[in-house]
């Protein structure tokens, strides 16, 4: 007698099938959810490092930069008015306190117009951005003193330029703004008799002083000039190159 054989339904194996049925597919199935698992786990760890990144604070390597990015720029985004004040305090002496009282702003910024040819050269070659001034007159108003803001590309550049401008001696430094119609409307370089000059962070804020009605220099500088041309230089330098709290918030800053 024959003995039949029976097969359980659905294991058959597919005709031309050399392999164990539904395995193949099994396998695949199992490492395509196991490559969505990955990705899922890699994409989730990736939204996380982002999110701490775009919600973490400044570190204290971006606040300097920023804060230094800010004071920089501030001879551009500054007002001329924020940066040549209207009135400067000033004292001579035992004397009491007076104001210097801005005459007016120029509005060329070149650098090359801004010093004597001498001292251009010195500026230039080390980068100078602008040059802004600005003419004060003294309380009496028979001083004129024209100040001005030497921008350069950064602090060790300016430094090196500070060194090149005249200390108490006239020139070659800065030149004279006068202003026509005003007080100091003769003031020239040739009526030039005291200067002085500061650095701080990228500016040098340098100013040259004397008479008003334009008489030219004297052998030597008054001592009035020596004295008060140093106090106006302090009182636009101070301002201008003091850092400011960081806002990393605020739309001017870059944190």
């Amino acid at each position: 007698m024959s003995r039949a054989e029976i097969t359980a339904p659905g294991t058959e194996p597919e005709p031309g099938s050399g392999e164990p049925p539904g395995g193949w597919r099994v396998s695949r199935r199992t490492a395509a959810l196991v490559a969505a698992s990955a990705c899922a786990t890699v994409l989730v760890v990736a939204g996380v490092r982002l999110s701490a990144e775009l919600t973490r604070g400044p570190t204290p390597a971006e606040r300097a930069a920023a804060s230094a990015a800010e004071l920089a720029g501030r001879y551009r985004s500054w007002p001329a008015g924020r940066i040549f004040p209207a009135e400067l305090p000033y004292t001579l002496g035992q004397a009491s306190p007076e104001t210097a009282r801005r005459v007016g702003i120029g509005t060329d910024t070149r650098c090359e117009t801004a010093a004597d040819e001498a001292l251009v050269r010195s500026l230039t070659s080390r980068g100078c951005r602008a040059a802004l001034r600005a003419t004060y007159l003294d309380q009496a108003q028979g001083v004129a003193v024209t100040v001005g803001v030497v921008v350069f590309p950064d602090e060790r550049s300016a430094r090196e330029a500070v060194a090149w401008f005249p200390d108490r001696k006239a020139g070659p430094g800065l030149r004279a703004l006068p202003f026509p119609g005003s007080v100091a409307a003769r003031f020239g370089d040739a009526a030039r008799q005291a200067s002085a000059a500061a650095q701080r962070g990228p500016y040098v804020v340098a100013a040259t002083a004397g008479y008003a009605d334009g008489r030219p220099a004297l052998r030597g500088p008054l001592a009035d000039l020596a004295e008060l041309v140093p106090q106006l230089v302090r009182g636009v330098l101070g301002p201008l190159a003091t850092p400011a709290a960081v806002r990393c918030g605020d739309r001017e800053w870059r944190c």
